[in-house]
């Protein structure tokens, strides 16, 4: 699996956020996205999963999926995406139907949050709330995992979990574009600098 940016562009108001921007990544590769407070990381991301139409170029997904992109992604933007009145479990559980994926503890125990399944959400921390994000990777198989900024609020344990579940992602044959503005827990195939000169 292969994808492709090619000369992509975005505007957002009357400012062009970013033009002419290329990239290539293949199954095992993980792209860093960075750049300063509003250079265009999470408007990238959203471009590659198909939330965003770009101002120019395209994104492609090869072999190209039925469904779309969008099919073959899971995208954890900077915001949890969480319902704060439901339950672990029941957050978890909205996406097992939709995806038709798998069972819900086995993720909770991957991301440290084994027994916490029946807390409502709300009562979390921010750095529990987004390994509850993060363990929607982990209930239904999809080749493209793109991430905004997901090692917010996490400690450094939770951080290095982070980045062994990334590193099995790519050794399984997947693919990660990650938005950050700090290091990642393991080394980028390739870096890609927004608003560089």
């Amino acid at each position: 699996m292969r994808l492709t940016g090619r000369d992509l562009a975005a505007i957002r108001g009357e400012r062009t956020v970013f033009s002419g921007l290329s990239f290539a990544l293949a199954g095992g590769e993980l792209l860093a996205v960075t750049g300063a407070n509003g250079a265009g990381k999470s408007t990238l991301l959203r471009l590659i999963a198909g939330l965003l139409r770009p101002a120019a170029g395209s994104v492609s997904l090869d072999p190209a999926s039925e469904g779309g992109i969008g099919r073959e992604v899971h995208y954890i933007s900077h915001l949890d995406g969480l319902k704060t009145a439901l339950t672990v479990r029941q957050n978890l559980d909205f996406w097992r139907r939709l995806w038709r994926g798998g069972a819900v503890e086995p993720a909770l125990d991957r991301v440290g949050l084994g027994g916490l399944a029946d807390l409502p959400v709300g009562v979390l921390s921010a750095g529990q709330k987004r390994r509850v994000a993060i363990a929607r990777l982990l209930i239904a198989r999809r080749p493209l995992w793109l991430l905004d900024e997901p090692a917010t609020s996490l400690d450094a344990e939770a951080e290095a979990r982070l980045g062994t579940l990334i590193g099995e992602h790519l050794a399984a044959g997947g693919m990660a574009v990650v938005a950050t503005h700090r290091g990642l827990p393991l080394a980028p195939t390739a870096t890609l600098a927004l608003g560089a000169p």
